[in-house]
């Protein structure tokens, strides 16, 4: 007989398991190209490999300190410094995590208390919202339309209130692929100091950007060096996503609270990696530009052979992804689906994976005030592969649409 049990955490039980991973799995069940999940097909660099993998047989293998080792500490610093001017103390303004997604994690714990409203801006990573809504806090979510994402100022200011106390927000944007304006930080910024908020800041492709646009942290605005938790990924900078590990960079008065979460999240971080990754910001300009430089002829790969099969491609100025606009091509064939709907009929069917785009909104239990349900006709692409694969991946998309068009031709009448 089987024992009746009491209930489970009620928010992780309704939560879904992550998209990333449903498609992936997807992709491997029918053998499709992954452009889904935004992880390179190659290893980062070897200098930073080898140093990682020297590491590990100098005798420093026991738990590091809970901030992070002194060498990557010190990095850090140093690349704020060089990068945006930022003078970070390493001993106390810098809290190497286990990636990115702990470093959200942690500086959200930091300053949210149960009760507090949290803005986020959508669409947006899917972890956000979870981890906001675990801790007991409010999110309040403003939303950003297709096709030039800008920031919606009046639905933004009207998101801030009494009850406010941080804003978490993600540039260079992960779907969009939109890099905030000077503008629109500024604008940000004024309502963080009207109404004394903090903002953890996800900046995790901070040096991949295209075009001449380049990342600036809201950190380095006027007023906000004691008000930002701001988060970078060796994942990201060095192409290495299976290392895991993150840094958030905040002024001294918040970096106790974020350790402090740090330590009862995962108390540290391999130090043999920690080094390698120390080794990687201290690399010269020419590696930074010219991993910008590769990624935005990767992306121009990839969007020309998009838009030559029909579908309608979004700018995008930063980040690993190109978002599509998949009507201009389905429309024609009968498809009516929606995106989640495409993407199984484009791993299934043509054997090539991407991600819906409404897999970054918020259910609508969550979307408050939003006017209309998210947009369904869009699709996001990975472009941080080898160019044989983004080559093989539109010629199997080509292939399928041809055949799906020649089967929804109309058929001739006998004579």
């Amino acid at each position: 007989m089987s024992r009746r049990m009491k209930p489970q955490n009620s928010l992780l039980s309704a939560t879904g398991t992550t998209i990333f991973t449903v498609m992936s799995a997807l992709a491997l069940e029918h053998g499709a190209i992954n452009l889904g999940q935004g992880f390179p097909d190659d290893d980062g660099p070897p200098d930073v490999i080898q140093a990682a993998a020297a590491a590990l047989l100098d005798g420093r293998n026991q738990y590091p300190p809970l901030t992070g080792v002194p060498e990557l500490r010190a990095a850090v610093a140093a690349h704020n410094r060089r990068f945006y001017g930022l003078e970070v103390d390493p001993a106390a303004e810098v809290v190497v995590t286990s990636g990115a997604t702990e470093a959200i994690t942690a500086s959200l714990m930091a300053v949210l208390n149960p009760g507090d409203e949290c803005v986020l801006i959508e669409p947006l990573y899917d972890t956000y919202l979870p981890v906001v809504k675990l801790l007991g806090a409010v999110p309040r979510l403003v939303r950003l339309s297709p096709p030039d994402w800008a920031l919606p100022r009046a639905e933004l200011a009207a998101a801030f209130g009494p009850r406010t106390k941080a804003i978490l927000f993600n540039t260079p944007m992960n779907p969009t692929g939109k890099v905030f304006t000077h503008a629109e930080l500024a604008f940000i910024a004024e309502l963080l100091a009207r109404h004394d908020c903090y903002a953890i800041c996800d900046e995790v492709y901070e040096h991949l950007t295209f075009d001449g646009w380049r990342h600036v942290p809201l950190m380095a605005l006027p007023g906000m060096r004691e008000r930002c938790m701001r988060i970078g990924s060796a994942g990201k900078t060095f192409s290495l996503t299976g290392w895991k590990v993150g840094y958030v960079t905040c002024d001294r008065s918040l970096a106790p609270n974020v350790a402090k979460a740090h330590q009862n999240l995962t108390f540290t971080t391999p130090p043999n990696l920690q080094r390698g990754v120390a080794v990687g910001l201290m690399k010269d300009d020419t590696y930074f530009n010219g991993l910008s430089a590769q990624l935005q002829a990767k992306r121009d790969r990839l969007a020309k052979g998009l838009a030559a099969l029909g579908f309608g491609v979004l700018p995008t100025q930063g980040s690993y992804f190109i978002t599509t606009d998949f009507r201009p091509i389905m429309s024609p064939l009968g498809f009516n689906g929606d995106d989640v709907a495409f993407c199984r009929a484009l791993t299934e069917e043509a054997k090539v994976t991407a991600i819906p785009v409404t897999a970054f909104y918020a259910p609508r239990a969550d979307a408050g005030d939003a006017p209309d349900d998210p947009p369904r006709h869009y699709a996001r692409f990975a472009f941080c592969k080898g160019e044989a694969v983004l080559d093989a991946a539109l010629e199997r998309m080509r292939g399928w649409i041809e055949a799906r068009g020649a089967t929804s031709a109309p058929r001739r009448a006998a004579g």
